[in-house]
């Protein structure tokens, strides 16, 4: 260790108002005199916390965030005793707190989320307090990183300057670039960035009218104040750990598709731990169902298959009766019209088994296409809705009604529990499946597929009736994930 980091160390021992300790009390009254601003950081992060949770802070003070957090258990650690001693007073039934140095952690327990709000500024060695964290990470873990905006520097030393802000120490004011290539270096990947808050201060009517719905435009989203990176382990596992760890569950919702049954079967290659099949028929007016019993028995021997009805209509009904019905640790939706080709389905499992995403959204709009595989119009409505997505969900989304998508089974359960925040408002399932999974906080990864032509049938989708119902699921999700 070198000399100053002793010094550093002998000061915290000693419990001394040090110069970290300068930094903890100005945190303390910062908070106090600026409720407004730490609020929207609290409501944020607890945005993307739940019940059922386990939630670890990095630099908790006097513990405001932490304690107003959801969380089935809670952790606050803190260099400064003074701070914890207090946050102690106010903690809350299912909240501890410890005083601990971020840069040598002493936990022997796995959280589900950590949060370090607005304290890598602060700290001498950012990329060690990033690996100390590995201790309490296991694969799914998410972290929720928040640091001023650097382009605020001079407005905030300004402010001091003229004593509208409390002088505070010297701290780094580390770039998006900066922050995201410590993570990287260790051993972090981040796959979400967000901007909130272009002012920092309560001046009513006008900063919740530019907090909650200007600052989240394009372009000038890049002024605001707060950064917001979200990131998860990375993890390098190898195929041979993964090839056989998983069972899956196959979805087939299947209307008008009679003539594709049979080759959804012979066409799926095996892999994984096991494979399960599912069809679910609904309101065919040709001999789907009958074609679906027929396929079931003719393959009971090599397959493992599920079949069934609908009881309600369109396929976002159709999927969650098939995913109730489903056994398997990762959960799967084809499409019976085949033009994402069953051959491509492994990759999917690849991409969520590996730790890649925790779920996968397949892609049509990479590859080229075959000639008859899209009709114009829907090309033109899924670029918009592309668009429209990579603005909402603050991350690049280039096919968001491709219908071939994958969760863990455990998440998808997590996702019922969650999905009276949007309601039940999806007939088409897709929207569902992708502002659950935002909302659960899970990486969404997108996998490129070759879209191809149907050579059975015709498409179940009305391009003028169900694109504008598409248009208003996505005007109600800005007002749920976008302007809170």
């Amino acid at each position: 260790m070198s000399t100053e980091n002793e010094t550093l160390s002998k000061l915290r021992k000693n419990n001394n108002l040090s110069y970290f300790e300068s930094i903890a009390s100005g945190r303390k009254a910062y908070r106090k005199k600026h409720h407004y601003y730490w609020d929207e950081i609290t409501q944020y992060c607890d945005y993307f916390s739940h019940r059922d949770i386990s939630v670890l802070e990095i630099g908790c003070g006097t513990g405001e965030l932490i304690n107003q957090l959801k969380g089935k258990r809670k952790l606050g650690i803190d260099f400064s005793p003074n701070m914890i001693e207090e946050a102690r007073k106010n903690a809350s039934a299912d909240t501890e707190f410890r005083v601990m140095d971020a840069e040598n952690l002493a936990i022997d327990e796995k959280f589900d989320l950590i949060i370090i709000s607005n304290v890598i500024g602060y700290l001498n060695d950012v990329e060690e307090v990033f690996m100390q964290l590995h201790k309490c990470c296991h694969e799914h873990t998410k972290l929720i990183v928040t640091y001023y905006n650097y382009l605020w520097e001079p407005f905030l030393n300004l402010s001091e300057s003229l004593g509208l802000k409390k002088r505070t120490p010297r701290q780094n004011w580390l770039s998006r670039h900066d922050v995201k290539n410590l993570l990287f270096l260790s051993g972090f990947d981040v796959y979400r960035t967000s901007m909130r808050m272009l002012i920092p201060f309560n001046i009513p009517l006008i900063s919740p009218l530019l907090n909650k719905y200007i600052a989240k435009l394009p372009i000038i989203r890049h002024l605001c104040v707060n950064i917001y990176d979200f990131a998860i382990p990375e993890n390098r596992i190898s195929k041979e750990d993964y090839s056989n760890k998983y069972s899956t569950s196959i979805v087939i919702p299947a209307r008008n598709e009679s003539g594709n049954i049979e080759d959804a079967i012979l066409r799926l290659p095996k892999f994984g731990k096991e494979v399960e099949i599912i069809f679910i028929e609904g309101n065919s007016t040709d001999d789907t169902w009958q074609k679906i019993q027929e396929i079931a028995e003719k393959y009971k021997d090599t397959h493992h298959i599920k079949i069934a009805q609908q009881d309600g209509k369109g396929k976002g009904d159709a999927v969650r009766k098939g995913f109730k019905m489903a056994t398997g640790d990762i959960l799967m939706i084809l499409d019976a019209d085949l033009t994402v080709p069953p051959e491509d389905i492994p990759k999917f499992y690849d991409a969520i088994a590996s730790g890649k995403g925790d779920f996968i959204n397949g892609s049509r709009l990479v590859y080229a296409m075959e000639k008859n595989a899209m009709r114009p119009l829907n090309l033109l409505g899924n670029k918009f809705f592309s668009l429209a997505f990579s603005w909402l969900l603050d991350r690049p989304f280039k096919d968001t009604l491709c219908g071939t998508k994958v969760i863990f089974r455990e998440d998808y359960l997590k996702l019922i529990e969650n999905r009276s925040f949007f309601g039940d408002f999806d007939p088409f399932g897709d929207f569902d499946l992708i502002f659950g999974a935002y909302k659960l906080n899970l990486k969404i990864v997108e996998l490129p597929i070759r879209y191809r032509e149907r050579t059975y049938g015709e498409t179940n989708i009305s391009r003028f009736k169900h694109g504008l119902i598409l248009l208003r699921m996505t005007a109600f999700a800005a007002r749920k994930i976008k302007f809170i």
